[in-house]
């Protein structure tokens, strides 16, 4: 890159892929002041500002909008030692994503508007754009709403109790209703905890034999069910389902879909590439929760991300201490890194593996989770559009060294895993911010 100290870059020779303004050719884009100045055909950009910018050469590379990961837990505030805002923005960077979606489930609950803004103050070190997820509940204790208003006024973006599923029907109906009339998602985590109690895994021939208690696909679809069929009744209402791992539940979705109902959700690339029958003897960093599935609910979620009914992958990035991962199976924590490893799995599995379309694969990670959360400007770089840019080689063959990580954490199975796919730079705001 050729450097002019400017506040324009000018991103000349790559192939852009942007699925939400049907462009997938090659072009030349010009970002000045935080937007996106123009896009056009090689060398059809002129003027004094295409003169003066900064020069970033992505000949044989994939230029895409920002990617938007709408599910990550970035452990701030209270549980530094996993991970910071500061640490996990910097993997988030070095996986490609411009604007991750922190959930609320740390220490204490972001359950009010003084930590929506706590969040996003320059003080926490972000190098990427951090939208805070509120609570759904008050101390996410599933018993009283938080002030929805309030926290969208602050700029939260969707509420959720991640991790402690709203369980309660009328209080379910209560925060649809509210969330409908403000236009706010509302994201679900899907598992009956009554019937869950205790199962590390998934309850299988694999879990069986490991003599550890099951989760069954149950707990998942019935709460999935009920909120496709209150989100069916309820006028606007909103409802995400967060990582879907099940054929059943997937079921669900996709009558709501066909309803019209406002029904999304998103997939983790640890539910498509991995199995419960992949899980080494006891080792923690196969547990998650929603845990690895059976082979046929992989499939059905293959099929979902190919047919265009998956919205968005998500990574469910939850880091964890050494300490709270080695240690018996059933006690340790649930949870993976993800950030790092996403694109290249995506990549890896599904556009090499089984032939979806770069652009699809592209859509996942930009245009889809932009309208799930209605991030205006993101997740696309037609003119005005903020200037939130991945680079990419699709082609780049590298083996993922989780000591090298930039998140704090340690805790995936995909360490040593030969990918293919990488970011090659990351630019927030017009700045490159990861450059491989």
């Amino acid at each position: 890159m050729t450097s002019h100290s400017t506040s324009s870059l000018l991103i000349k020779g790559g192939h852009l892929i942007d699925p939400a303004a049907r462009i997938d050719a090659p072009m030349d884009v010009l970002l000045k002041d935080g937007r996106v100045a123009e896009v056009a055909p090689p060398y059809k950009i002129k003027g004094a500002a295409a003169e003066n910018a900064d020069r970033f050469d992505a000949r044989g590379l994939i230029v895409a909008p920002g990617f938007i990961d709408l599910h990550v837990h970035l452990r701030e505030p209270g549980q530094a030692h996993k991970e910071t805002i500061a640490t996990g923005t910097a993997a988030a960077a070095a996986g490609g994503f411009t604007s991750v979606c922190t959930m609320p489930n740390t220490v204490p609950v972001v359950d009010s508007v003084e930590w929506i803004e706590w969040l996003r103050q320059p003080e926490r070190g972000a190098v990427v754009n951090v939208f805070g997820v509120a609570a759904a509940t008050r101390a996410s204790k599933g018993a009283t709403l938080t002030d929805f208003r309030a926290l969208h006024t602050a700029g939260a973006i969707a509420v959720s109790d991640d991790g402690k599923p709203i369980l309660d029907d009328g209080l379910m109906r209560e925060a649809l209703v509210l969330g409908g009339e403000l236009n706010f998602p509302v994201v679900q985590h899907a598992e009956d905890t009554r019937m869950t109690e205790n199962c590390p895994m998934h309850a299988g021939a694999r879990s069986f034999r490991l003599g550890l208690r099951g989760m069954t696909a149950a707990a998942e679809a019935s709460i999935v069910e009920r909120d496709v069929q209150l989100a069916m009744q309820i006028p606007n209402a909103r409802l995400h389902v967060a990582h879907l791992s099940t054929a059943d539940a997937l079921k669900s979705v996709r009558r709501g879909k066909r309803a019209k109902a406002r029904v999304t959700f998103e997939v983790t690339p640890h539910h498509f590439t991995l199995t419960d029958e992949d899980m080494c003897d006891y080792d923690s960093n196969y547990k998650m929760n929603p845990p690895l599935r059976s082979v046929s609910d992989r499939e059905a979620i293959l099929v979902a991300l190919a047919d265009g009914t998956v919205d968005a992958i998500a990574t469910d990035h939850a880091p964890h201490a050494a300490h709270e991962k080695e240690m018996e199976f059933e006690r340790a924590a649930f949870g993976i890194t993800g950030l790092e490893t996403a694109l290249a799995l995506a990549i890896t599995r599904l556009h090499r593996g089984k032939r979806i379309p770069l652009a699809r694969i592209v859509e996942l990670f930009t245009a889809g989770p932009a309208r799930c959360f209605d991030l205006r400007g993101r997740g696309s770089l037609v003119r005005g559009a903020f200037a939130d840019v991945t680079v990419l080689d699709p082609n780049k063959k590298w083996t993922f060294d989780a000591a090298k990580s930039r998140s704090k954490s340690r805790n995936t199975p995909f360490d040593g895993w030969q990918l293919t796919g990488k970011v090659v730079a990351t630019i927030v705001g017009g700045k490159i911010v990861y450059s491989a």
